[in-house]
């Protein structure tokens, strides 16, 4: 997204099963790449981890 993904919105690179089409290319946004998975933002389910998404993308607001 060339301006940047709004908060809520859903990543138009992710495919049906919410993986990265881009991953590993260059042209994926650096701040994907920094995001390392952990226990704390992955939790045991998607739905924690889209929780954990969520939260972090408020925090971030401008």
């Amino acid at each position: 997204m060339p301006q940047g993904k709004p908060a809520g919105v859903r990543c138009i690179q992710l495919d049906e099963q919410d993986a990265c089409k881009i991953f590993g290319r260059p042209e994926r946004p650096a701040v994907c790449g920094s995001l390392q998975p952990s226990e704390m933002m992955c939790g045991e389910t998607r739905e924690q981890a889209m929780r954990w998404l969520g939260w972090m993308e408020r925090e971030t607001a401008p």
